[in-house]
């Protein structure tokens, strides 16, 4: 297959204890002090140095497991929690940079569409148009509760309530301010021009926005889209309005069956199977031989928390207490987690399968190890399974994306497959090669639709 540069992000969360749980507790590990703002300066700097194409950030908005059991767990763990806002790091980290893109997650149940639309616009502002929002819809029952819900709204109501808030984002991004309509005329004396700034006067199921959008049009005006749903509902959701998906495939050939389903999706929504670029969530260890690589791989083990494993991955009793590491795999009762546990359990077989087994197995998951040019090989293999950019995982901040930038980007720039410098303009056009949303978006359709709404 034709080789070409990949995008690469930075996969963070504004807390101690993300992805790689009880890493926290190495000497190294700066993630530690996610409170101090310089901690993250200091990173986006070090990945805008290696040309890094983003800062994906993840973001919760409650805690996983059972609402009303115990949650020791996820405290002692410092399982995100405690975590930040990252849309508040945000603004800190676009006038720290100048050409990294700043992802950041928010859930529809978090925040109303009108005021968060115009916080993004704000961001796109500050940073000269490279935010991206990563569209999600929740999966913690006490994230739901936090927001006045009884529980976790059904998972394809979820998405038809992320259809409507997305658009009336769109609405206030697309269709709110025309082309020209700020002026800054002196000496006229018009700020703007009202003949082309609209209300949108949208009504639906869960949302009644009159508008104006307050903020005028930004860099990119719509920020660029991601999602990470897996799920039926998830991939439709992603072809018709996605513009990069966020996977974590177990095998390249898994990825490119995803991949393949959701490009098949978006032509039916009258979008270019192009459309949509896909990001796989990889981490890495690496060595200068691969026995140093397997040697470091084992080190990092010495620090994987079981029980933090487990309890992101919702194995916990009916109480929310997590498994005692030896229970047999046979004996957990855990009905979110069923086909995990079956897959696990189905590959080992030379003695009882164990719910620490379970642990090591999520700890490796999509890891890499090996030497720098064995780690380029494997990225390769993905490419060829049709992925457009990685998602690196860290172990450790600032030091895992610190190794990856010194010892893995320039192998990989070697074979053409990571940018050497930044193209110009806002993260869509670095991306995309314009600024705004494409004409097959469904979000251009509002580009002039309120020209002549009066209410």
């Amino acid at each position: 297959m034709t080789t070409r540069p990949l995008h690469f992000n930075a996969f963070v969360m504004n807390t101690a204890s993300h992805i790689h749980h009880g890493q926290w507790r190495r000497p190294d590990a700066g993630q530690v002090e996610f409170n101090d703002v310089t901690t993250w300066i200091a990173l986006a700097r070090l990945l805008e140095e290696a040309k890094f194409d983003g800062m994906f950030f993840a973001d919760v908005s409650g805690l996983y497991g059972d609402s009303d059991a115990d949650f020791d767990v996820y405290v002692r763990e410092g399982l995100q929690i405690p975590s930040n806002d990252p849309i508040v790091l945000l603004g800190a980290l676009a006038v720290s940079t100048t050409n990294i893109g700043l992802a950041l997650t928010s859930n529809v149940a978090q925040n109303h569409p009108f005021n968060f639309a115009r916080q993004v616009s704000t961001l796109d502002h500050i940073s000269n148009g490279r935010v991206a929002w990563n569209i999600v819809t929740g999966v913690q029952d006490n994230g739901a509760r936090n927001f006045g819900l009884p529980r976790l709204t059904d998972h394809a109501e979820r998405y038809r309530w992320a259809e409507e808030y997305v658009d009336v984002t769109f609405k206030l991004w697309e269709g709110s301010w025309d082309d020209g309509a700020l002026l800054k005329d002196r000496e006229g004396g018009s700020f703007s021009d009202p003949s082309k700034i609209h209300k949108i006067f949208h009504v639906g199921e869960r949302y009644s926005v009159e508008g104006p959008h307050l903020p005028a049009p930004s860099p990119q005006r719509t920020p660029v889209l991601y999602q990470a749903g897996s799920s039926e509902s998830g991939r439709r959701f992603a072809a018709r309005n996605a513009e990069a998906v966020f996977i974590i495939a177990p095998t390249p050939a898994i990825a490119r069956e995803q991949i393949t389903q959701t490009r098949q999706l978006a032509v039916e929504f009258g979008r270019n199977p192009d459309d949509i670029k896909f990001f796989q969530g990889l981490s890495f260890v690496i060595g200068d031989t691969e026995e140093e690589a397997l040697a470091k791989a084992e080190e990092y083990e010495k620090y994987v928390s079981v029980d933090g494993y487990l309890a992101h991955s919702a194995i916990v009793d009916k109480t929310g207490r997590v498994y005692d590491p030896e229970t047999p795999i046979r004996d957990v009762d855990s009905n979110s987690a069923k086909g995990f546990l079956e897959s696990v359990a189905k590959h080992i077989t030379d003695r009882e399968p164990i719910v620490r087994d379970l642990a090591i197995t999520r700890s490796r998951s999509t890891r890499i190890v090996g030497t720098p040019e064995q780690i380029a090989d494997r990225i390769q293999d993905w490419q060829d399974a049709g992925v457009d950019g990685i998602n690196v995982i860290n172990w450790v901040l600032p030091g895992s994306f610190a190794e990856f930038a010194d010892r893995v980007l320039p192998v990989l720039r070697a074979r053409g497959l990571a940018q050497t410098e930044y193209s110009e303009g806002t993260l869509r056009k670095k991306l995309f090669g314009t600024d705004t949303l494409n004409e097959r978006h469904p979000a251009a359709r509002y580009r002039g639709a309120f020209a002549n709404t009066t209410g």
